[in-house]
């Protein structure tokens, strides 16, 4: 009956895991898109990551690293969204508010295809990290060609749909849960 209920419970591995998952130049892409963004956010996001940034970012030449120009910030933040969940949660949830189109559109195309995800305007940064398991018959190429399919005339990058859905989901891909019934099955 344990072994049931530890099977129903989430693991969760912390939010800079993604990093395995990212490639360099994508980082600090998405880096200084939410770094320029922050001015045309809502406060709470521009103060959470500012806190985090003063916290976790050093910047040659400035004691308050929030302060310093994003050209200078984008290398030092992006080195320490490798090292700091707590920054790669800030820094995604304002990448994601950023992004609304493509957040609701990412969100429809996870409901419609039977993802059991929390609602579009959670709070993910309140969460652990990510949950580890990843449904089954999915995988970042099914995704991305069922986004291309509903929404023909959108221009988004392959990277930028493959991290909304992360971020959603509040998932990466480390353990399938076809995989793990067949451990469990053994």
């Amino acid at each position: 009956m344990e072994d049931k209920q530890a099977d129903k419970q989430a693991q969760f591995i912390p939010f800079h895991a993604i990093n395995e998952f990212m490639r360099d130049d994508y980082r600090m892409r998405v880096v200084r898109f939410t770094l320029n963004a922050l001015p045309g956010l809502p406060e709470e996001y521009r103060a959470r990551v500012d806190r985090l940034t003063r916290k976790t970012v050093q910047v040659p030449g400035f004691r308050n690293s929030a302060k310093a120009p994003v050209a200078v910030r984008v290398k030092p933040t992006a080195d320490a969204f490798e090292k700091s969940p707590q920054l790669v949660a800030a820094m995604l949830s304002a990448w994601a508010e950023a992004h609304p189109a493509l957040r609701q559109q990412i969100y429809d195309l996870l409901v419609s295809r039977g993802w059991d995800i929390l609602p579009v305007e959670a709070d993910r940064t309140k969460l652990p990290g990510f949950i580890t398991k990843w449904p089954k018959d999915e995988d970042f190429e099914k995704i991305i060609s069922a986004f291309k399919e509903k929404y023909p005339d959108e221009t988004v990058e392959d990277d930028d749909i493959s991290l909304m859905v992360v971020w959603l989901s509040a998932r990466l891909p480390y353990q399938t849960e076809n995989e793990e019934s067949q451990v469990a099955e053994q």
